[in-house]
């Protein structure tokens, strides 16, 4: 049985991923970490790691981006394997991780769906084929309550783009103007809110008369939670060092 702490566990995607795992086998949750632990739970709960007197496995963090910095000094503290799946982490908190992972193992990724990152792998595939032809564009939907944008998975589609192509595209985040030169080394990014929707990304590669297009849908957000299970069973094997999901998909 592999003991999970839960940090944000209950927020959104700490009650699903809390669903998920009270019906896999192998694992369990021990603790939990949220800024509200006095609501009610199947197990303790508390507002910070330092605070958790349970033994465990490995963590895994759904929390807000401002509690991963902290999360971090404990894990490295307490010498727990590291999970990261909050999004719209600050460059100065991505920083820590090749400091931390010297000392903890951490897998970390801006999107925990299997599907996203083997998306991935296509982009890759085939961006340098259409990079001397093609107009690339990035397009985005999230529900209304998401407060980031873009979305940490659009920009490591549109990071990982850039990693394959000869000329890296600069980024521009939605379009603005009446006089605009719409310059081909640009990749725009945009973003759209509303409703419930889980999360869409649509990747367009426009060339001339022809247009492809690479697009990935989450109709829940179990797809993450699953992820994030993946992620744990294997970054629990592994020695001090970061992991994405691109070691887990090799």
């Amino acid at each position: 049985m592999k003991k999970v702490i839960l940090s944000g566990c209950h927020g959104r995607m700490g009650q699903v991923l809390q669903k998920l795992i009270d019906q896999h086998l192998d694992f369990e949750i021990v603790a939990g970490i949220d800024h509200t632990p006095q609501k009610n739970a199947a197990f303790p709960v508390y507002a910070s790691l330092e605070e958790v007197a349970q033994t465990a496995d490995v963590v895994i963090d759904f929390s807000h981006y401002s509690a991963v910095s902290t999360l971090i000094k404990n894990c490295v503290t307490k010498e727990l394997p590291l999970v990261v799946a909050t999004t719209g982490l600050s460059a100065d908190t991505k920083a820590m991780f090749p400091i931390a992972s010297q000392v903890i193992p951490i897998f970390y990724s801006a999107n925990m769906s299997l599907g996203i990152n083997v998306l991935i792998k296509a982009l890759q595939a085939a961006a340098p084929a259409l990079e001397s032809d093609f107009n690339i564009e990035i397009v985005e939907k999230h529900h209304n309550q998401k407060k980031d944008a873009p979305s940490g998975t659009a920009l490591l589609l549109a990071d990982s783009i850039n990693q394959s192509l000869t000329s890296p595209k600069e980024y521009l985040f939605g379009r603005a103007g009446n006089d605009l030169e719409n310059d081909f080394n640009q990749m725009g990014i945009h973003a759209v809110r509303g409703g419930t929707i889980p999360g869409e990304h649509t990747v367009i590669f426009a060339g001339p008369d022809e247009i492809l297009e690479f697009k990935h849908t989450a109709l829940s957000r179990d797809i993450f939670a699953n992820g994030a299970m993946k992620a744990a069973e294997f970054l629990i094997n592994q020695n001090a060092g970061l992991y994405s999901m691109q070691d887990l998909l090799a």
